[in-house]
């Protein structure tokens, strides 16, 4: 096997898996984040259906090995973008998918269209692996460091270029891998030109076939605001964390005050429009450093915590384009310390718009910290007066549901616990939250807050809370100590100037609630006092909604579903009850059925056929249910563990490009070591499957213990750091995981290898399946239960497996 050879594996194995990891960016701006697990089960689906299609004609295509291998790689090129480009065009709505059922088929086309690059991608790979079985050390090196470097490295790409470019980049990687597979054998002619059409395809392919902005999602917000007239794109930055587009819109200007009081007579200031991932709207308005026409702010509901509070020293968390530290400034704020999780919205405020924005970042009061906001709030060594949590999302992607499946660890319990522990006595949390109704977002909070403070030994929680709405939004204050009558008095002169409703204080008369954006009942009044008694959960528990206090265990705050209650909304839907599903839910439950039905027909019942037709041993249970096993485990801790580094790394894409990576690199590690764990182990008491099965059950328990903690140790590290040390932690519980296959692989080819083909499908089969199913199952039971789930499974696999283990597990009974 040549140089040339290995290295198109790498190169091909880089190829698919940034691909990979780039398709979760890019779903994330023209669609939603709940995409991501849809994209690694189809990955798995490729990956698996390319497996198949070389058990049915290995010999064929191993005979030809160069050119098919150059035809796989090439048409993964093609299809990473004409896959991408036809998808987008999809008249595919995911928020109509409740009902309209022609979205499921739309939906199911999708999956289809996507698969087909994994599909070459893997085949390519998987080729090599049954034309060079000889030498499968060196090429499953090539392969695992080619697929690290790929996770790893789009990410870094995505500093420097666009989604789209990064795009282009690695189709063209798959048009070199060909070019060097070529280069490999006789055919360097051919390798000439597939090096030149790569080149062509980076540099002048026509943007218009994969740019964005056209096949945004109607219903995001960039989208609407962009149909306004003479509204345009004025400038576009991007990074992994997010693709900025700053929106001018010189005929209806906007005018983003969420929630103004309707008492305001004070018209905003010009502003520019903010999109992150075309959704996140965040403003920069012009100043001055005149004050006075910064007053509309006051008649917002997040100004409430300014009139309790004389010259708060002040921490904001998502400062954005500056709207809230205008608001502390006009407020005579001390000190603002402003957090910003994008470098990029910082460099705008204070970089080509600081003359726009009155430079309010290098204002003497102000100090602007790049981060995310619980790994500041981690490492911030002051206390502060107040800290203002604004509105992170649109009203639309909130409305829509959108988010149910979105790992938010800004309002989780731990989270609320940590901001109280940052206050000064007598300090105030402030979270401003959109209104929806029936009311979810606000009561979750409210609810959330009240675990938090009884966590923290307060007796009474009610008593430091007060929550008020606008007709828009609302803002729940948690104090530190409790609220004094002076201050209930303020808060309620506040609401009354401002036309401003209030919903809780401790010792609130009903006749106080819902006087002026009047609701068919006080709804948030009543919740707030059934939340705040002993006999809260019984109100949580009877609620239409699920309004459980989010955790780090299960950080899906905007995740409202309950099952027992869609077969009532699902009847209302033509009266508007459609808007009040969590499509965010339903899409990955629908994306989790076709899984099943899509993983059967490309990898299962092709091998059934083929057995049936050519004979062979059917498959025995235990057999079956071994792989099963496998490959619902090993998702199952993959899956959890993304979502887990989410909060410890500050961003899905990084968790998903580190995680992915180090179970790659060191799961073939571990596969690597088996056979000689085998062979040092043969006829020893427990043998290697028992071995490291009961491997990833110790790390996996020990880490269950372990990592929350050492999360809140080490999250205020810089990233590089602790990129390493995500990668320390999944090394050991990888390298034990990457075990049972490779073992059991060659336990069945040692009874029958023809069943071998057959434990592939399976394998495969779970693992499209457990990537939507895990996330499912912890946004229902937590992350705690899924990957005790797959210990549990782990844990199963030697008495599936072999009869020998049982009857070991009965002599010593």
């Amino acid at each position: 096997m040549s140089r040339a050879t290995l290295a198109a594996v790498a190169v091909i194995s880089a190829a698919v898996l940034a691909y990979q990891v780039l398709l979760m960016r890019l779903f994330s701006i023209v669609s939603w984040h709940h995409f991501a697990y849809m994209i690694i089960s189809i990955a798995l689906l490729g990956f698996g259906a390319s497996g198949t299609a070389l058990v049915l004609a290995q010999r064929w295509l191993v005979a030809r090995f160069v050119p098919v291998f150059a035809v796989c790689a090439v048409l993964f090129a093609v299809t990473a973008i004409g896959s991408f480009a036809m998808a987008l065009r999809l008249p595919f709505n995911p928020l109509a998918i409740v009902w309209d059922a022609r979205q499921l088929a739309w939906l199911g086309f999708s999956y289809a269209l996507l698969v087909l690059p994994f599909v070459f991608g893997g085949g390519a790979i998987g080729l090599t692996f049954s034309r060079y079985s000889a030498e499968i050390g060196r090429l499953y090196a090539f392969d695992l460091i080619g697929a690290g470097v790929g996770a790893l490295g789009v990410v870094g790409l995505l500093f420097w270029l666009s989604p789209p470019g990064t795009l282009r980049l690695v189709a063209a990687l798959g048009l070199l891998a060909a070019a060097l597979a070529c280069l490999g054998s006789a055919h360097r002619i051919a390798a000439a030109g597939l090096g030149l059409v790569a080149a062509v395809v980076t540099l002048w392919l026509p943007p218009a076939l994969t740019a964005l902005h056209p096949h945004v999602s109607q219903y995001k917000s960039l989208a609407m605001a962009l149909q306004v007239p003479d509204a345009r794109i004025i400038e576009e930055r991007s990074s992994p964390l997010g693709l900025i587009d700053v929106v001018e819109s010189p005929t209806i200007p906007f005018r983003h005050a969420p929630g103004l009081s309707l008492n305001n007579i004070m018209e905003p200031p010009p502003q520019l429009g903010i999109f992150t991932d075309a959704e996140s709207i965040s403003t920069i308005t012009r100043f001055n450093g005149d004050l006075g026409p910064l007053s509309y702010l006051d008649f917002t509901t997040s100004a409430l915590p300014y009139h309790l509070l004389d010259g708060p020293e002040t921490l904001i968390l998502g400062a954005g384009g500056g709207e809230q530290v205008l608001l502390a400034l006009y407020h005579g704020a001390a000190e603002i310390d402003a957090v910003e999780l994008n470098p990029q919205v910082i460099g705008l405020v204070s970089g080509a718009y600081a003359d726009f924005a009155g430079d309010i970042y290098a204002h003497p009061a102000v100090d602007v910290h790049p981060g995310e906001a619980r790994s500041f709030v981690s490492r911030a060594e002051k206390h502060y007066d107040l800290i203002q949590i604004p509105l992170l999302y649109s009203f639309g992607a909130a409305a829509a549901g959108t988010q149910s499946l979105h790992e938010n660890y800004t309002y989780t319990v731990e989270a609320m616990r940590a901001y109280l522990d940052r206050l000064e006595p007598g300090g105030l949390l402030s979270v401003t939250l959109w209104v929806k109704l029936p009311p979810r977002d606000t009561l979750k909070l409210f609810a959330t807050a009240v675990e938090a403070l009884r966590q923290e030994g307060v007796a009474d929680p009610g008593a430091r809370l007060a929550l008020i709405r606008s007709w828009k939004t609302s803002t729940l204050l948690v104090k530190n100590g409790p609220f004094t009558a002076t201050e209930v008095a303020l808060v309620r002169e506040f609401t009354a100037e401002r036309s401003f409703d209030l919903a809780w204080y401790s010792g609130m008369p009903s006749d106080e609630a819902n006087r002026y954006n009047i609701l068919e009942r006080p709804d948030f009044f009543e919740a707030a006092t059934a939340l705040s008694a002993a006999q809260g959960e019984d109100y949580i528990d009877a609620y239409k909604f699920s309004i459980v206090p989010a955790t780090d265990d299960r950080p899906y705050f905007y995740d409202f579903f309950k099952w027992r209650f869609l077969p009532e909304l699902l009847n209302l839907r033509t009266q508007g009850a459609a808007a009040m599903l969590d499509m965010g839910y339903l899409i990955l439950f629908a994306t989790l059925v076709q899984a099943v039905i899509l993983s059967l027909l490309l990898i299962l019942a092709p091998l059934a056929i083929r057995r049936r037709r050519f004979g062979g041993t059917a498959p025995k249970a235990r057999t079956s249910a071994y792989f099963l096993a496998l490959g619902l485990a090993f998702l199952f801790i993959e899956i959890a563990y993304i979502q887990r580094f989410i909060l410890f790394l500050g961003h899905p894409l990084y968790a998903v490009a580190v995680v992915v990576a180090g179970f790659l690199v060191f799961a073939g590690v571990g596969s690597a070591l088996s056979s000689r764990l085998d062979r040092a182990l043969h006829g020893a008491r427990l043998g290697a499957l028992e071995v490291s099965v009961l491997g990833i059950s110790a790390v996996a328990v020990v880490y269950l213990f372990i990592l929350a903690p050492l999360f809140d140790a080490l999250i205020a590290l810089p990233d590089p750091i602790k990129i390493s040390i995500a990668l320390a932690l999944i090394a050991p519980l990888a390298c034990f995981m990457g075990m049972p296959f490779p073992l059991g692989i060659a336990h069945v080819a040692r009874e029958d290898a023809d069943l071998v083909p057959w434990a592939w499908g399976i394998n495969g089969c779970a693992s499209v399946v457990a990537a939507i199913l895990a996330t499912l199952l912890a946004i229902h039971f937590g992350f705690t239960t899924v990957m005790l789930l797959a210990v549990a499974l782990y844990l199963a696999t030697p008495f599936m497996l072999r009869r020998r283990a049982m009857e070991r597990f009965d002599a010593d009974c």
